[in-house]
């Protein structure tokens, strides 16, 4: 698998390098980076600093991103079917219209994230942070939401979603709707 430091992923997507599939991009730091319409499928990019970069319409498919830093990202349009962000940090991340089926986000912070129209259909959102969220047309059919927290998160329709007792509803309870 090649590694691709940060200098160097930057200098390929100025010479108009759009695909990153399958490469090593641990612990990259791509801050305010704008790299959207880029392919980065099966990618590895662990605990990588990617605040406030832009990836809307690229793809992520099977990219592996557990422990990353997300916040105020701009993902929208993006397709990271199968993708991990397993204790990922995306808080007030913009991932609305993108496609998270069968997602692991396990423990993923997703506070003020903007999912609207997103489609989260069989993603593992086990103990994923959800507060205040916006969930607008989201999909979340046969999403596991165990341990969740979905406290005041916006239009949140959880039927279909997999749910128990220690999932934290949007108005706070924790009992089934």
């Amino acid at each position: 698998m090649e590694k691709l430091s940060t200098a160097a992923v930057l200098a390929a997507y100025q010479s108009g390098r759009r695909n990153f599939t399958g490469l090593d991009l641990r612990g990259v730091d791509l801050f305010e980076q704008d790299l959207r319409g880029s392919d980065f499928s099966q990618a590895q990019i662990q605990k990588a600093y990617l605040s406030y970069i832009n990836l809307s319409n690229s793809v992520l498919f099977q990219a592996q991103l557990q422990g990353s830093e997300l916040s105020v990202a701009t993902m929208y349009s993006l397709d990271a079917r199968e993708g991990c962000f397993d204790r990922a940090v995306l808080i007030r991340a913009n991932l609305s219209n993108s496609k998270l089926t069968k997602a692991s986000l396990v423990d993923a912070n997703l506070q003020g994230a903007d999912l609207r129209g997103t489609d989260l259909r069989g993603a593992d959102l086990r103990g994923a942070d959800l507060s205040y969220a916006y969930l607008q047309d989201a999909l979340m059919t046969e999403a596991q939401l165990s341990r969740c927290n979905l406290f005041r998160a916006q239009r949140a329709d959880v039927n279909g979603a997999i749910c128990d007792r220690t999932t934290v509803y949007p108005d706070g309870h924790r009992s089934y709707p």
